[in-house]
């Protein structure tokens, strides 16, 4: 481990070692995202061949994430499981109302535990961090029911920290946009559909590689319209012909009917813009 990163970080980090080794045998729910990556690690090094990491996979996954997942705990060194989640058959999940991702994550942590005397773990971890204790998070409800852990959290990692430490370990996804499931682009109240999630992969794979962009987003909204975010940055790129009617023909391809550029650009969580204050504070029912 470097002695290059600060003390108040090197103190977290060592915090952070310390917890995952007093759970015992510990499975990581994994999804390839830079938070979950590091607790992956920090759990290598503090429990060894006691911690496993377990990715869900469903047709809200986004493609290449698998891939990802299983190449990154390869590399960390970790055992990697892979468990078919389900929700895609809970209609209160397909409803697609603001509490979305609280069904959710029920159903990962409900199979996880199912598991977890076939995986030989006393505890289940996730990657939640200080900064996501303030958003709208209804999945963190659905870890309190279930008892998941969440360590950075108990070690104070904020989302800087998590970046700092994932590069001082040289892992290669520190700079890793966010990458939410596929089902957060779905307009709230418009029912999520495999059908509609692979039609958002797909329409980001294409602006990925014809646009070359890292981080963006395209956002199903109601009539079949794409709402499409990028970086301010990348916006004018968008005036080119030759884009535009690519980008166009492509999506109406896919399904979408109308393709919209937002003009504020990328960010993070925009559909939470459209819900009520108090639907960003009350508890899942």
């Amino acid at each position: 481990m470097s002695d290059s990163l600060p003390v108040q970080l090197v103190e977290k980090r060592d915090a952070l070692l310390g917890i995952l080794s007093g759970y015992g045998r510990v499975a990581v729910a994994f999804s390839a995202g830079i938070d979950s990556t590091v607790v992956a690690k920090a759990a290598q090094l503090a429990c060894g061949d006691r911690a496993v990491t377990v990715t869900a996979d469903s047709p809200s996954l986004a493609s290449g994430e698998l891939e990802e997942a299983k190449r990154l705990a390869a590399l960390i060194g970790i055992r990697h499981q892979i468990v078919r989640t389900e929700e895609f058959e809970n209609s209160d999940y397909l409803k697609n109302a603001s509490n979305r991702c609280y069904f959710c994550k029920t159903e990962l942590y409900t199979q996880l535990e199912g598991l977890a005397p076939q995986l030989n773990v006393d505890v289940i971890v996730n990657g939640a961090n200080l900064d996501d204790r303030g958003d709208h998070r209804p999945g963190m409800q659905a870890a309190s029911e279930h008892d998941i852990r969440s360590p950075l959290i108990e070690a104070e990692f904020t989302k800087a920290d998590v970046r700092a430490l994932a590069a001082d370990w040289e892992l290669p996804i520190w700079d890793k946009p966010a990458s939410p499931c596929l089902s957060s682009r779905i307009a709230y109240g418009l029912s999520v559909t495999p059908e509609r999630v692979r039609r958002v992969d797909k329409a980001e794979r294409f602006l990925r590689e014809e646009l070359g962009l890292r981080e963006l987003r395209v956002r199903h909204e109601p009539n079949d319209l794409a709402r499409i975010e990028v970086p301010v940055t990348a916006l004018a790129r968008f005036a080119n012909d030759d884009i535009r009617d690519k980008i166009t023909t492509h999506f109406k391809s896919l399904g979408f009917k109308f393709i919209t550029l937002d003009l504020e650009g990328f960010r993070s969580g925009s559909m939470n813009s459209v819900l009520p204050l108090e639907s960003l504070t009350m508890s899942a029912k």
